[in-house]
């Protein structure tokens, strides 16, 4: 008797999460396909388990940005000129270029021995002109 319970609960799974009012032998409800179709081009038959609800649009948009996309501005300031951004970029590109003393990168360690040179350089410099 109590190995027949966990069947007859495996059993009544289905049945349970079908839900209220709806059997097991109900098909599924037929798939909607919404399609633009443009200047003359027919629309596509359906099929018996399918839907297809055409839009017909002017032959001359057939190539066109959508409607919804054009109207969009651009992000970028036209104000800024190209020499500010290639300034820009070349400011934000520095940290791995070589010489950079940036961790990020393949030549940012020698920047590092540059800048130590440098300023020992000076530090002597200043020494010597205090002299």
């Amino acid at each position: 008797m109590k190995a027949l319970f966990p069947i007859a609960l495996l059993l009544a799974a289905p049945l349970a999460a079908a839900g209220p009012g709806e059997s097991l032998s109900e098909a599924p409800p037929p798939r909607i396909s919404t399609l633009v179709v443009y200047g003359e081009d027919p629309c596509p038959r359906s099929k018996d388990d399918e839907i297809i609800v055409c839009a017909r649009q002017p032959e001359s948009d057939r190539y066109r940005i959508p409607k919804q996309l054009r109207k969009h501005k651009k992000s970028d300031e036209p104000a800024v000129s190209w020499t500010e951004r290639t300034r820009t970029l070349d400011m934000v590109s520095q940290k791995g270029l070589p010489n950079s003393c940036s961790p990020h990168g393949t030549g940012g360690q020698t920047g590092c021995m540059r800048q130590f040179l440098e300023a020992a350089r000076r530090e002597r410099e200043a020494m010597k002109a205090g002299q």
